[in-house]
């Protein structure tokens, strides 16, 4: 008797509810629509995530990486529980946020990657995401990592975030930060904002196309730029190496 392996592959999601659309109206006047998207919008977001993977600034190289691997794993069946949102401005693609049931009480935050710099894009996106856990899913907390300066002083120092050093993160075991509902509901006076429902014309534009991002980050062009993003303030390193190749090391 044959054996249907996809079936031993292939875990069993749970019923999530669906996200309910928003919008927010952005610093520069743009109106951006925050949806859930499925398995079957994966292919259209994949390509601009994959082109991040060279850009050498602030972890977006890192953090894509591991996105794609979340990603194709959705996409393939090989995660259980997770859900997918993305941002739009006049359809193209500003963020994509990522994460997973854990359990009924707790859920597992993955990655936030805005594809459009400034107007506080992947900011709003991840207080959509923590929406959908404490507001939409009624989870009791949210577990959290920062792999970028950028994300620690954006998630663990503007939401005060409470340390949960004891539980291993799924994102390779760092210590984990937990979003609770009692930190949600302090924010949500100056960090979580948007309005629903979304207009019909807009949402209908968002969900006609995933559009590719007009000015997505790119790589530095001096690789000094790549190694101040990181902890080398200095630039040491890759300023030795540039001596190196002028000859001003002999």
């Amino acid at each position: 008797m044959g054996v249907d392996v996809e079936k031993i592959l292939r875990p069993v999601d749970n019923p999530l509810p669906p996200f309910p659309p928003k919008y927010v109206t952005l610093a520069s006047g743009d109106e951006m629509v925050i949806r859930q998207v499925d398995r079957s919008d994966i292919p259209d977001i994949l390509p601009h995530i994959a082109r991040l993977m060279s850009v050498e600034r602030d972890y977006y190289d890192l953090v894509a990486a591991r996105a794609m691997g979340e990603l194709l794993a959705y996409y393939y069946h090989r995660v259980q529980d997770e859900y997918v949102l993305v941002a739009q401005i006049d359809g193209e693609l500003a963020a994509v946020v990522n994460g997973r049931l854990l359990n009924q009480d707790v859920g597992m935050s993955y990655h936030t990657i805005s594809l459009r710099r400034g107007m506080r894009v992947g900011a709003h996106a991840f207080a959509a995401k923590m929406e959908y856990h404490i507001d939409i899913m009624k989870q009791k907390e949210v577990l959290i990592v920062a792999e970028s300066p950028i994300g620690f002083r954006r998630w663990m120092v503007e939401y005060k975030l409470e340390k949960r050093f004891h539980i291993p993160h799924e994102l390779g075991g760092p210590p984990s930060w937990s979003l609770t509902k009692e930190i949600f509901d302090r924010a949500r006076g100056s960090l979580v904002v948007g309005r629903r429902p979304v207009p019909a014309k807009l949402l209908a534009k968002a969900k006609a196309a995933i559009l590719p991002p007009k000015d997505p980050p790119k790589p530095p062009v001096d690789l000094l730029a790549a190694t101040r993003a990181r902890y080398d303030s200095t630039a040491t390193a890759v300023m030795g190496q540039r001596w190196d190749l002028e000859g001003r090391n002999k």
